[in-house]
């Protein structure tokens, strides 16, 4: 049976090795009139202004947004799953999961075949902005997938039975997989 192309951004699912998960967010600014809309499973990257920004393929990523928090102009606390882009703000933060040992489930592109050996292969992330009405995420695993470098590292597949089938061809397209990001803020050593 055919993978479904349902795409939903970066999930978290845990953590790598034995460690405790919690899942748990940091937050982050987001400076007013923060360009491009972010949704809930998308990366992020920090930009030297000291707030967050929705990443693109090639970004190095500091973790992925998971809902925001800000005051709008008629002064009402709102908590969304997308933040708006150029909203006017000026307490607006978002919550990323940004541990660099995070695991993520993220669905792979049209292109490419999916099979077991793409286990520890590099990926980049493939953008197009999501849905405004549920907030969802619409990122997903770019099919060049090698051993340069790239931002996330496919560590396995996801059991959903829907999407989980391997092989070649159209078989083996939108396969939910596992990964790591690989390109980390927090695993490199110089700064932003």
């Amino acid at each position: 049976m055919a993978n479904t192309n349902a795409k939903f951004g970066l999930r978290p699912i845990g953590k790598l090795g034995s460690s405790s998960n919690s899942t748990g967010t940091t937050e982050y600014d987001i400076l007013t009139g923060t360009t491009g809309s972010i949704f809930t499973g998308d990366p992020v990257k920090m930009v030297n202004t000291g707030g967050i920004a929705v990443a693109a393929a090639g970004d190095l990523l500091l973790g992925v947004f998971q809902g925001c928090r800000y005051t709008d102009s008629a002064g009402e606390v709102i908590y969304s799953p997308y933040w708006p882009t150029t909203t006017a703000s000026s307490d607006a933060v978002a919550f990323v999961v940004d541990d660099p040992n995070a695991l993520f489930e993220v669905q792979s592109a049209a292109t490419g075949s999916v099979v077991q050996t793409v286990v520890g292969l590099n990926a980049d992330i493939v953008y197009t902005a999501g849905s405004t009405v549920n907030g969802r995420s619409n990122v997903d695993l770019s099919g060049t997938m090698a051993t340069g470098t790239a931002q996330c590292r496919i560590i396995g597949f996801s059991n959903d039975p829907e999407n989980n089938a391997l092989g070649t061809g159209s078989l083996s397209t939108y396969v939910n997989m596992i990964v790591k990001i690989n390109e980390h803020l927090y695993a490199q050593t110089t700064g932003v």
